[in-house]
């Protein structure tokens, strides 16, 4: 059964080091859903955190792959146990004056906030899994989205776990 994937990779901060990592998924056929990267506790070191889709197999064979990387140390496959993730989204909707306080209804229950007042927009803010980003996104459609920026997820294990080493 086809399913999303998190995967956390701990890599050498280096030049290309993102870009081996997406061309390996491209070339065995692996679609990103989405890719963050950033520093990590450790000095000179990244991480990279990987969402995709497949079955077992799948993220299996993935995981394979980018232990034989050079630049990566350690690889965890975080949704097959507990993680906490979370997603950003900047959401630029229309708003009249007349319509400004029912969208700050609709966005109050999401925690989201408004980042940004225009003339005839607003800017909102809202954090969370990405089920709860898509569930606002829908809802402020009908007032009509001029621009969205989504960060991608990012995750880590919940607890104290390891990661594999290589």
């Amino acid at each position: 059964m086809e399913q999303k994937h998190t995967i956390s990779i701990l890599v050498n901060d280096q030049p290309g080091v993102l870009t081996r990592v997406a061309s390996l998924m491209g070339q065995r056929g692996f679609n990103i859903d989405s890719i963050t990267v950033g520093q990590s506790e450790e000095p000179g070191l990244s991480r990279m955190i990987i969402v995709t889709s497949g079955d077992d197999r799948t993220v299996e064979q993935i995981m394979k792959q980018f232990h034989k990387l050079i630049d990566v140390l350690k690889v965890q496959h975080l949704s097959s146990g507990p993680m906490v993730s979370r997603e950003l989204a900047l959401i630029k909707v229309e708003a009249t004056p007349a319509t400004r306080a029912e969208i700050n209804g609709i966005i109050e229950p999401f925690r989201a906030s408004v980042v940004d007042v225009g003339p005839a927009s607003l800017v909102i803010q809202v954090t969370g899994d990405s089920h709860k980003i898509d569930a606002l996104i829908e809802l402020l459609m009908p007032y009509g989205i001029k621009e969205l920026s989504r960060t991608g997820v990012t995750a880590i294990s919940r607890g104290v776990a390891t990661l594999a080493k290589v």
